[in-house]
Formats: C-alpha cells, sequence, structure tokens
C-alpha cells in the first residue's frame, strides 16, 4: 500500500485499514501473497523507484520482481521519479480495465519507446528478473476504485460489490469507511 503518494496527495483513509483491506482481499488465494508495508513505514512521500529499489537490495539481483499497475499508469508515466530505472529493478505490467482501448490513447514518446523494445510474455517475466513490460488486457472487472468509494459514499453496496472482493466490502462496512467521499 501506499504510504504518502507524491501524486495523490491526501488519501483519507488511515493505512492500517488499507493493509487490512488488502489481507482480507488476498486471504482466500491459492498463492501466498506477501503485502510490504515498507511505503506506510517510510517518512516523506512515497516514490515507487524508492520501494524497488528497497525490494531489489531485499531479495537479490535474481528473482523475478513484477509491479502491476493500471493502464492508465502508462499514459502518465513519463511524470513519474526515475520512471526509467523502474525498468532494471522489476517487470512492469500494465492491467486495462475493459472498454479501456490503449492503441487509442497517446504515449508519450519515450514511455512509448521502452514499452515496444521491452515487451515480454508471461514466462519471460516469471524466468527473468527485471527489465521487461506485459500488457494484461484480461482484466474483468470494469470499475476504478474512485467508482467504488464514490457508489459506497452513496450507500450503493451492491455496485460497490461488482469491484470489490466480499471480505474487503465486508470490512469497509464493518469500519464505515468511505461514507463521505467526494472525488
Amino acid at each position: 500500500p501506499a504510504g504518502r503518494p507524491w501524486q495523490k496527495p491526501g488519501l483519507s483513509t488511515p493505512a492500517e485499514h488499507r493493509v487490512a483491506m488488502l489481507r482480507a482481499a488476498f486471504a482466500r488465494w491459492a498463492t501466498p501473497v506477501v503485502i510490504d508495508e515498507q511505503e506506510i513505514q517510510r517518512d516523506g512521500p512515497s516514490y515507487a523507484v524508492d520501494t524497488l529499489q528497497a525490494l531489489r537490495a531485499e531479495l537479490g539481483e535474481d528473482v523475478s520482481i513484477v509491479m502491476a499497475l493500471g493502464a492508465d499508469q502508462l499514459l502518465n508515466l513519463h511524470t513519474w521519479r526515475n520512471w526509467p530505472q523502474l525498468f532494471e529493478l522489476a517487470h512492469l505490467v500494465f492491467a486495462t480495465r475493459p472498454g479501456f482501448d490503449l492503441q487509442g490513447q497517446t504515449l508519450d514518446p519515450a514511455v512509448a519507446a521502452h514499452l515496444a523494445r521491452r515487451l515480454g510474455s508471461p514466462t519471460q517475466l516469471r524466468t527473468s528478473a527485471h527489465g521487461l513490460a506485459f500488457i494484461a488486457t484480461n482484466l474483468a472487472i470494469d470499475m476504478a476504485s474512485t467508482d467504488i468509494r464514490q457508489a459506497l459514499a452513496s450507500g450503493d453496496a451492491r455496485r460497490a460489490a461488482e469491484g470489490l472482493p466480499g471480505p474487503v466490502l465486508d470490512y469497509i462496512q464493518r469500519h464505515y469507511l468511505y461514507q463521505n467521499f467526494s472525488s
């Protein structure tokens, strides 16, 4: 979870709730998921490059690290701190939502050039440590986090449930989160 992301000032949900929701979301996955809390423990703004540097130092040079992002982040990747270095530390996977057409988007030319020469397959991502990109076009959820928060704020739990695992929605309702949300 993000600590103090510099591009999203004013996260209103306390870190302990965001960590608890992640634990609820992944509790029943067959593959173990580790929730890295270093960003929320870090003072100051959170930068992905700092987090990946710390993970690389901890896990070593040979471990495959994959950073998963929404494809919408591909459109502003050029604004991220030291974004080309991200590829030196990890693979980047961009997941598209249904209806999001990456072909119709204008990428920053430097990002487009990096992406074009780094596209790889899931197998290549598993068998190499870093440097590749993959665009996943099979994400089944057509709802952004902002849409979920707005649905919860308006009391439309049924709409919010379309984009959330049941245990996460239960947690949100038990702790009265996102009841007063404004985009």
